[in-house]
């Protein structure tokens, strides 16, 4: 409880950052004007009044700004200072609450305020006693700490509540606000709960602090007796090995490690682990082969380059044109690689370089049929990026330990594959061209391509850890390409993982620029022939691109144009023939012998495969791009008693569902289609797709059996030049299917003029090159009514005879 009274009207003597409480006795200045003036002005009010110590006004001024409540304070003596200056003696007496300004003597600032009476009840409380004993013996264990022992008695007999809570003034870790605090809290119980916490906090920070410098200390001894150990230690090993004759320990290896360690531009986490490593190799005797283990570890680390970095270039013109020189067409990855240098080249102007712990890498699936160039590719990718190339050959690993590394407790443990990689590239931004993705197998061992998933998962490689390294290994900067020939066999989690950008194959004229520009100087060059000795024009390629080989990629065209050299230059050393010769289509014959391909609307009409009733001409995609297949059906004879349907070439459960649905819809609609269906309820039909050896699956040949049998049924041929490719349902819709850039590719290489695609595959055409859509017919359909109108000759057509 408190209440106020006894005006009074004094002169100010602020305090500036400082605050006095009452019972305080304090030094102050005399130097200071405002000191000056203020016991001046008391001293003369005092002679005035009769008083015997003149009396001031204690103000704490903090930032400018005077507190409400101040302290009134006697000058009990003044006279000289410590250090010989002038300076007042004055004891804090009571609390006076700060009223307004009035005029008094001297120069001091006078003030109006009326003393705070407190009142504490009697006898104290049992809270209020056990709050007192509380804070007495916090206040005793600061004392000791401090060694003020003599301090500690005088707070022992400190009686009243309020006197106690003062004498935390003189309390040196208590801010000027916590003071401020104090001195405006009146009731002198809630003063005393304030000091006391406030002394319990700082104790409990005392604490924490001591904890802290024990360990540090500890620390620093652990320290210095682990010196004069090893020193020890190395003294006794230098005496074994002198008395053994040994010209080197493991010690002194250990140490060769340990300042290799040291002295290595290592992460912090890779140095922390690698100097545990230190410490076993130190305790490890010589004869451990734990010893052999630590110190291939340790080469390993300190071998990779954690912090070397190449610089990418962002000239994305000069990059483009290092894409273009390599490589012909396969316009989509030179896209995304323009593009990515592009974001690239943004994100350094703008200092953006890791983003979330994560630098800017990819991760590209370059998905095509064999010979296309997506390995070579890769090599030229880090061409143009100013990067190191590093190729990983995957096709046929089957051990998960290749991907991610064997554990260090197996005998000839290594690391992993992608950290062999990177090691070998010599930096931490290369581009890692995986090979064969698709041919990953898995057994017992594990499966390698789930091991994949956190190298290729940008969320994720920025922490990729090995299994061997046992330590964080950013994989973030690295541009990974990964190639495949059969999408379908990459796991689905896997090729989520990656930008899928396909490579679709070449068309002819590709192949001849690609032939010219690329493959003919490098054969020349292995031939040990001058590009003036052997020129082989432009028509002598087309021939050798379209009739003598037949595929998506070049492979096969650059064995023949290999094959072509040798032949002139054995036949040149043979003196059968001279030098320079160019090379005519009409030359191929006699080099390389007859063509392999040759179109079918090339061929004698009696001898083509469609010159019969039955036999219609499909496109598939297989593993090495699109390709024709052909489909036969016929009749068996009424007199055998067959019925039903047989279907040979070994084909999957799909494509023989489109066969029923094919032979179901011609009975259902034969009326309206004009067909005789009678026969098919009568006579066993018989669906065949040659080379038979090769296994065929999928929807997309419905619309062809469909045209096949109804061509039988009705005696009209299929059309030599018309190819066609879709899903047929039993209400005879033409559903869309895909590949249908391969399909028109391989279409347009087997010399086809007019191709039926489904309707809702019309956007995929933006996607066929140019050239190829300029040679080809192509008929969007929605039925298959539609289809038999375009593919079926008219009526009335002579049947040649089959040969």
């Amino acid at each position: 409880m408190a209440s106020t009274s006894t005006p009074l009207t004094l002169p100010v003597l602020p305090l500036d950052d400082e605050v006095v409480l009452p019972g305080m006795v304090v030094p102050l200045d005399l130097n200071d004007t405002e000191v000056r003036a203020a016991v001046e002005a008391a001293q003369a009010a005092a002679r005035s009044s009769g008083d015997s110590k003149p009396k001031v006004l204690l103000v704490p001024r903090i930032d400018g700004t005077y507190a409400n409540i101040g302290v009134l304070g006697t000058v009990e003596q003044v006279g000289r200072l410590a250090d010989g200056d002038p300076g007042a003696l004055i004891r804090g007496r009571d609390r006076v609450r700060i009223g307004a300004g009035t005029t008094g003597p001297g120069a001091a600032l006078w003030v109006e305020g009326l003393t705070v009476e407190e009142t504490v009840p009697e006898p104290l409380p049992g809270a209020v006693t056990e709050l007192v004993k509380e804070y007495k013996a916090l206040a005793t264990n600061w004392l000791k700490k401090r060694g003020a022992w003599q301090v500690v008695d005088r707070v022992q007999q400190i009686e009243g509540v309020s006197a106690l809570a003062d004498n935390s003034g003189y309390s040196p870790f208590l801010t000027t606000a916590q003071k401020v605090e104090l001195l405006e809290t009146a009731d002198p119980v809630e003063r005393l709960k304030l000091a006391t916490a406030q002394l319990r906090e700082h104790l409990a920070e005392q604490d924490v602090a001591e904890t802290i410098a024990k360990d540090v200390q500890e620390g620093v001894d652990k320290q210095q007796r682990e010196f004069l150990l090893r020193r020890q230690l190395e003294a006794v090993r230098k005496e074994l090995r002198e008395l053994n004759g040994d010209s080197k320990d493991a010690a002194e290896a250990s140490d060769d490690y340990r300042a290799r360690v040291e002295a290595a531009d290592l992460p912090e986490n890779v140095r922390e682990a690698a100097l545990k490593e230190v410490d076993k190799l130190e305790r490890s005797s010589d004869q451990s082969p734990e010893g052999s283990w630590i110190r291939t570890w340790l080469d390993t680390v300190l071998e990779l380059p954690w912090n070397e970095r190449t610089e990418d270039a962002y000239d994305i013109k000069g990059a483009r044109e290092v894409l273009d020189a390599e490589h012909f067409g396969l316009d989509d990855v030179k896209e995304r690689i323009t593009e990515y240098l592009a974001v690239r080249k943004r994100r350094a102007d703008r200092g953006l370089g890791v983003v979330g712990g994560r630098r800017g890498g990819a991760v590209l699936a370059l998905v095509g049929p064999p010979g296309v160039g997506k390995t070579s590719l890769g090599e030229s990718v880090a061409h143009a990026m100013g990067r190191k190339f590093v190729r990983v050959a995957l096709g046929g690993v089957r051990d998960e330990a290749e991907i991610r590394g064997h554990r260090r407790t197996y005998v000839g443990a290594l690391p992993g594959r992608i950290v062999r990689a990177v090691k070998e590239a010599g930096s931490m931004n290369p581009v890692v061209l995986l090979d064969e993705i698709d041919k990953v197998g898995s057994d017992f061992r594990g499966d390698p391509a789930a091991a994949l998933l956190e190298v290729l998962d940008p969320a994720q490689n920025h922490t990729f850890r090995d299994h061997y390294l046992e330590v964080e290994l950013d994989l973030s900067d690295v541009v990974f390409l990964a190639t495949a020939n059969v999408l379908e066999a990459i796991p689905e989690a896997l090729l989520d993982r990656m930008d899928l950008v396909r490579l679709d194959g070449y068309t002819e004229d590709e192949k001849v620029v690609i032939a010219r520009d690329h493959l003919l100087p490098r054969q020349l060059d292995r031939a040990g022939l001058a590009e003036d000795e052997v020129v082989i024009d432009e028509e002598a390629l087309r021939k050798l691109a379209g009739e003598y080989t037949r595929e998506a990629g070049v492979r096969n065209l650059e064995r023949a144009v290999t094959r072509v050299l040798r032949k002139v230059a054995a036949q040149h050393e043979l003196g059968e023939r001279e030098l320079p010769f160019t090379v005519t289509p009409d030359d191929l014959r006699g080099l390389v012998g007859r063509p392999h391909h040759v179109p079918e609307s090339a061929q004698d009409p009696a001898e083509r495969r469609t010159a019969v009733p039955g036999v219609a001409t499909g496109l598939a995609v297989t593993g090495a791009g699109g390709d024709v297949l052909f489909v036969e059906a016929s009749l068996a004879d009424p007199e055998t008693g067959a019925s039903g349907l047989t279907l040979t070439g070994q084909l999957g459960d799909v494509m023989k569902e489109s066969a029923q649905i094919a032979l179901s819809f011609l009975r259902s609609h034969g009326a309206e289609l004009e067909l005789p269906v009678g026969d098919l309820k009568d006579r066993g039909a018989h669906i065949h797709f040659p080379a038979g050896a090769v296994p065929k699956d999928g929807p997309s040949a419905g619309v062809t059996m469909t045209t096949a049998l109804a061509s039988l049924l009705s005696g009209r041929l299929v059309r030599t030049d018309v190819a066609m490719t879709g899903e047929v349902s039993l209400t005879g819709r033409v559903l869309p299917i895909g590949g249908v850039k391969q399909k028109l590719l391989a279409a347009h290489r087997a010399g086809i003029t007019t191709v039926i695609i489904p309707k809702r595959n019309e956007a995929d055409l933006d996607d066929v090159p140019a050239e190829v859509l300029e040679k080809l017919d192509v008929h969007p359909v929605t039925d298959v009514r539609q289809v038999l109108e375009l593919a079926l000759a008219p009526a009335g057509l002579e049947v040649p005879v089959a040969a």
